[in-house]
């Protein structure tokens, strides 16, 4: 077995079924008949791109990047629904919501991926959204912002 079809392989099973760690993968490649070790499909796992997507099932899984695109849109509706207030400060931006969807669009923002989000914490009707380095918290509301206009 060489590289591509290894790959090949892993983009396959992404697909058929819901795959939330790597050692899932590796004993998913191993039923069939791929025998690896846990660093290869680390390494695997970069080189394609995988990214995790929150499942129906409510379980994060790997995904490929064309279809984390989808939760970005989904993001991008959450923010018109449900973001009130966007005020930034430092590197966090302060989300308000109606009563009970913080948790909602908090789930959106960490399904989503953006680059810019490191992590959301959610109370009843506020998230606060912390950005990653290098982004400002300014930056980033201005970035969701705009995704909320564009949806609306």
């Amino acid at each position: 077995m060489n590289r591509a079809e290894r790959q090949a392989a892993i983009q396959r099973l992404i697909h058929e079924q819901p795959i939330s760690t790597q050692s899932e993968l590796v004993e998913a490649l191993r039923a069939e008949g791929y025998e690896v070790v846990q660093t290869t499909v680390s390494r695997d796992i970069h080189e394609l791109g995988l990214t995790k997507v929150r499942h129906e099932s409510g379980k994060l899984v790997y995904a490929f990047a064309e279809d984390a695109a989808a939760y970005r849109e989904e993001l991008a509706d959450a923010l018109a629904r449900w973001a009130l207030t966007l005020e930034a400060s430092g590197n966090l931006v302060v989300v308000t919501t109606p009563y009970g969807y913080a948790q909602a669009l908090a789930q959106a923002l960490d399904v989503a991926h953006h680059p810019h989000v490191a992590g959301t914490i959610a109370g009843e009707n506020t998230v606060l959204v912390v950005s990653r380095e290098p982004a400002t918290g300014a930056q980033l509301a201005q970035e969701l912002q705009a995704a909320q206009r564009r949806a609306a």
